[in-house]
């Protein structure tokens, strides 16, 4: 039987959850296409302000992977926007040209930050906090400038502005009303939420209408109502959100404030379905992850013709952490005539709370600086519990009781998954679950916004009973209780060759293993057996099997090597024409000193390598990248040694090597540091008569100085030292962190202890050379097998994306 044709308008949170449970319910019921705007594959847009405040990065808030689309059989079209719904013919046309036919499909275009129509919106320095690209954007202002001013004293405006003040701006946050969040606290918790972010840092103006945003050409200040003005290098508008229904209006298909669903998330028109924020249900519109999912539960239900309840509503409920400050809210948050309260107030501890009642059953919670009985409450207004029940059990915890304990097993532990204590209790006990990472893998519980994550420790901790290690390891991934050291003494104990023996002997709970262990374990047995071990193409990163980088457009980059960023004539007369002859959108130098070619169609990725006849720059890989180098003692007058002939050495010596994660390196010739050495994973400046070899830099988003390893005399020395170095990471390093987490994490005395025993540095040397002996360039691999080509290009349907 032939599957059906479902496609996915919308690559977010709630779309991607609903296509989830479609999975579950149905795997082989449907050939499914997804359309994302973004170029990036689902992210947890909630974590967004923790990027922007450096605590984390993009791809920690990825939530599927581009090797879950392809697992899933799931064509991704990232980077391209549907533009046309024809609803009779049950066709969808994108920016890209292109069409696809459906027999069901599901909007979930989500929603657009509201901009202020002030005078000078559309000054350069303007931006919405919604995205990843405006994420980036903040990140790149707070480089070049130093006054912020967030319009907004909602949650979204103040997470921007304590990222801003992480990124070492000063901010201000302007606000409407005379309170912070008074959407989700009463006027109280705002005023104490206020009082601990005035202690960060930040300055509030409350009760202040923007009028104009002032400047050139570029903003320079905000100018109020009042006749006040202050200066700005950088204004955020944070105040609120539209759902998104433009395409659905112009399609035809009937919208109020949202896209019009019944209780199953149908629209008004046959075989189309809404869900999320651009969904209006009951002349209700939801912008919180808990009904979000909710919805993509019952729609599911529905498109793979099941029974299901249909989706009657939500209680809301926030729990958050703002800068560091738990607060909750649910149902009312304000009394009216007839509401009686239950108010705890400790301004000392900086607590807060209040349970609201009418007719003798809880309606509504403020909770401020202490959180843990949020669930609790939300599961006792949803059943519209008596006051009593609470009460008879407040002060539980102070008497010595573990509240978690007694808890019923339909208490909700995970507000946005709806997951039970009971689900999570017995997913502990059949599936021997021993870390919250495990919790979350097996059950999505604290998968969104992480709010519950203390609950399932104490869960686990009581569950687990003696079992339970509060400091326990960090498995590699929730398919897993072993550590990386644990798996990698396994896999050197057992003599295990490959990825599917190593789950299968250590008791992998996925037959198949995940996006996260596949390619770590991987990168561990062929840094364990170099000589012996075949590389497992299918357990890489899709884009490092395509040799390519997935674009914004959904075309591809390619990368030729220049060792040391040196070139030639002939070269760049073979780069010119292939750009001429595939009509290459843009030629690129980039910070490594090479030629970026951008908007390559996949198909035509085979064809161009073999005209380039060059290795390739490796933009994609996890190990070496690039060898920056200035021009060295030959032609400046300020330089002291060769840099461009010992970063032509380097690169040539390490390159195609494997390593945790990209590493790039640089070589200056005199303490000028041309090339950057300061933000690189090996950087080596040249003095007169020796080098000195930095180490653990990083440029990005986490930004960290390099710090001096060792002074050495000659370039033999140079590259000993830099292999010794690399192969101590490649050994010790989890996959995926970078040296410059590594060198943090371990400390750099650690690292010079090892480094300076004469017999360790000589086998760690010896490791390496072994290492580099069996390398191959992947690239000329494939090109001499015209059947791997084949099977490279046409059976990878996601593209890939940078990881």
């Amino acid at each position: 039987m032939a599957k059906q044709k479902l496609v996915l308008i919308g690559n977010g949170m709630a779309g991607i959850r609903a296509i989830e449970e479609v999975l579950k319910l149905s795997p082989e019921k449907f050939e499914i296409t997804v359309f994302g705007s973004e170029p990036y594959p689902n992210y947890n847009r909630i974590e967004l302000s923790k990027v922007l405040q450096g605590d984390t990065k993009i791809d920690d808030i990825t939530l599927n992977s581009w090797q879950w689309y392809e697992e899933n059989d799931i064509l991704l079209y990232p980077g391209e926007t549907v533009t046309v719904i024809d609803k009779d013919r049950q066709r969808i046309y994108t920016d890209k040209d292109r069409q696809v036919d459906f027999d069901k499909l599901i909007i979930a275009t989500g929603s657009v930050p509201f901009m202020l129509p002030l005078p000078g919106a559309d000054k350069d320095g303007v931006t919405a906090f919604r995205d990843i690209k405006d994420c980036e954007n903040m990140m790149d202002c707070a480089n070049q400038y130093k006054k912020a001013v967030v319009i907004g004293g909602g949650l979204l405006g103040l997470e921007a502005a304590r990222g801003l003040l992480n990124l070492g701006m000063k901010v201000d946050v302007v606000h409407i009303a005379d309170y912070l969040m008074e959407r989700q606290l009463d006027k109280t918790a705002g005023k104490m939420l206020q009082s601990e972010l005035e202690e960060q840092g930040m300055n509030f103006l409350l009760e202040k209408q923007s009028a104009e945003i002032t400047g050139q050409d570029r903003v320079e200040g905000l100018k109020f109502k009042d006749g006040e003005e202050i200066e700005a290098d950088l204004v955020v508008m944070a105040v609120g959100i539209r759902p998104n229904i433009s395409l659905a209006k112009e399609s035809g298909i009937p919208v109020n404030r949202g896209i019009i669903v019944n209780d199953y998330l149908e629209t008004q028109v046959p075989n189309i379905f809404a869900v999320g924020e651009c969904a209006e249900h009951r002349e209700m519109v939801y912008g919180l992850v808990a009904p979000l999912y909710q919805q993509g539960k019952e729609m599911a239900l529905k498109i793979c013709e099941l029974e299901g309840e249909g989706y009657e509503g939500s209680v809301l409920s926030t729990q958050l952490k703002v800068s560091g400050v738990d607060v909750f809210s649910t149902g009312k948050i304000n009394e009216d005539e007839g509401t009686k309260s239950i108010k705890v107030f400790d301004d000392w501890k900086g607590i807060y709370k209040k349970v609201l009642i009418d007719d003798g059953k809880i309606t509504g919670a403020v909770l401020f600086g202490d959180t843990k009985d949020g669930n609790r409450l939300l599961s006792l207004i949803n059943k519209e519990a008596p006051i009593e029940e609470y009460t008879d059990t407040d002060g539980a915890d102070a008497a010595g009781t573990n509240l978690v304990a007694e808890m019923p097993d339909e208490e909700i532990i995970c507000g946005c998954n709806g997951v039970t204590k009971g689900t999570i209790v017995e997913s502990i006990n059949s599936q021997g679950l021993s870390t919250v990472e495990q919790v979350k893998g097996c059950t999505n519980a604290s998968r969104s916004c992480g709010g519950c994550k203390s609950l399932v420790s104490e869960l686990l901790e009581h569950t687990l009973g003696d079992e339970f290690d509060q400091n326990h390891k960090e498995s590699i991934c929730a398919c897993t209780t072993l550590s990386k050291e644990e798996v990698v003494e396994e896999i050197k104990a057992k003599g295990l060759t490959h990825t599917k023996e190593v789950m299968n002997v250590l008791g992998w709970e996925s037959e198949e293993g995940c996006s996260k262990c596949k390619p770590a374990l991987n990168y561990y047995l062929g840094m364990l057996n170099p000589k012996e071990y075949q590389d497992e193409k299918q357990s890489r990163f899709v884009n490092e099997r395509l040799h390519a980088n997935i674009q914004k457009d959904g075309t591809y980059s390619v990368v030729p090597r220049m060792y040391g960023g040196v070139t030639n004539s002939n070269d760049l007369r073979k780069i010119a024409d292939v750009a001429d002859k595939y009509e290459v959108k843009l030629i690129k130098v980039t910070g490594g000193q090479r030629l970026d070619l951008l908007g390559v169609q996949k198909e035509d990725l085979p064809q161009i390598w073999s005209e380039l006849d060059m290795p390739s720059g490796s933009a994609y890989a996890k190990g070496l990248r690039t060898v920056k180098t200035c021009v060295g003692a030959d032609f400046c007058r300020f330089g002291t040694q060769d840099s461009i002939g010992l970063g032509v050495r380097l690169e040539k010596k390490f390159e195609g090597l494997n390593t945790p994660h990209k590493v790039k390196m640089s070589v200056s010739a005199c303490p000028r540091n041309c090339a950057e050495g300061s933000v690189k994973d090996i950087g080596v400046v040249g003095l007169d008569g020796e080098f000195e070899i930095y180490v653990g830099g990083n440029g990005g988003t986490h930004m960290r100085k390099a710090e001096l390893l060792s002074k050495v005399k000659t370039e033999e020395e140079v590259i000993d030292t830099s292999a010794a170095f690399l192969q101590y990471y490649r050994e010790d390093a989890n996959y995926l962190e970078r040296t410059s987490a590594w060198v943090e994490r371990v400390g750099l005395d650690q690292i010079k202890s090892v480094l300076s025993d004469k017999k360790t540095f000589i086998d760690l040397n010896h490791r390496m050379n072994e290492a580099l002996s069996v390398l191959k360039d992947p690239w000329k691999e494939a090109l001499e097998d015209q059947n791997i080509l084949k099977d490279l290009y046409q059976n990878v349907k996601v593209p890939s994306g940078s990881h």
